[in-house]
């Protein structure tokens, strides 16, 4: 299986699902300002698979390295297709363990303060940041966590496939990204990665 990484502007269908669902005008980064990244990942099931995310131009490039070494780490990644993060809802994975990157929406608040949204853009509305097997890699504040799936994940001294590690976090880090594991406080976003680092 070939490993690589191909950078393309958004196909006119996924241009069209995005604006039906996913994008609207105020969104702070344009659709022209939008790239599909499609690259080489490992699986659960230790094979290699083609993996695609939407994410912002300007950063697809050295998204296309991190997850080349990821591929060299046998980093597994349990779904990363378009049709997974855009697809009907019918067709989407029943574990919801997308790994994605662009949706224009808010930032998620901490489970300790509850609520539906923050009032300011997410870094995920630039396309300027990565969700990784958000089951295995929980949001997390207060000893809770917005997705029930994730509960097991919570304790982060047991290493299972998924979760990530060090040379993950790395492998960002060599980009100049940051990683909410890190974050301050008692919330840790342990799926997402970001280049403001929030």
């Amino acid at each position: 299986f070939a490993l690589h990484a191909q950078i393309q502007p958004l196909p006119a269908p996924l241009r069209a699902e995005l604006k039906a669902h996913f994008w609207q005008p105020g969104c702070p980064v344009p659709l022209s300002g939008l790239r599909v990244l499609t690259v080489t990942h490992w699986g659960f099931d230790r094979q290699a698979h083609t993996g695609q995310l939407v994410g912002n131009a300007g950063a697809a490039p050295a998204l296309a390295r991190v997850f080349r070494r990821l591929y060299e780490l046998r980093f597994p990644i349990r779904h990363m297709q378009l049709s997974d993060a855009y697809g009907p809802k019918s067709g989407r994975p029943a574990d919801g363990d997308i790994s994605g990157s662009f949706e224009c929406r808010q930032a998620v608040p901490s489970p300790c303060t509850g609520g539906k949204g923050t009032g300011s853009w997410s870094e995920h509305a630039y396309g300027e940041a990565v969700d990784l097997n958000p089951v295995e890699n929980p949001y997390v504040g207060c000893g809770r966590t917005h997705d029930r799936a994730g509960l097991p994940y919570r304790n982060r001294s047991r290493l299972r496939p998924g979760m990530v590690t060090p040379a993950v976090v790395q492998a960002f880090r060599a980009i100049g990204w940051g990683w909410g594991g890190a974050w301050a406080g008692s919330t840790r976003d342990y799926m997402h990665f970001s280049a403001t680092g929030h």
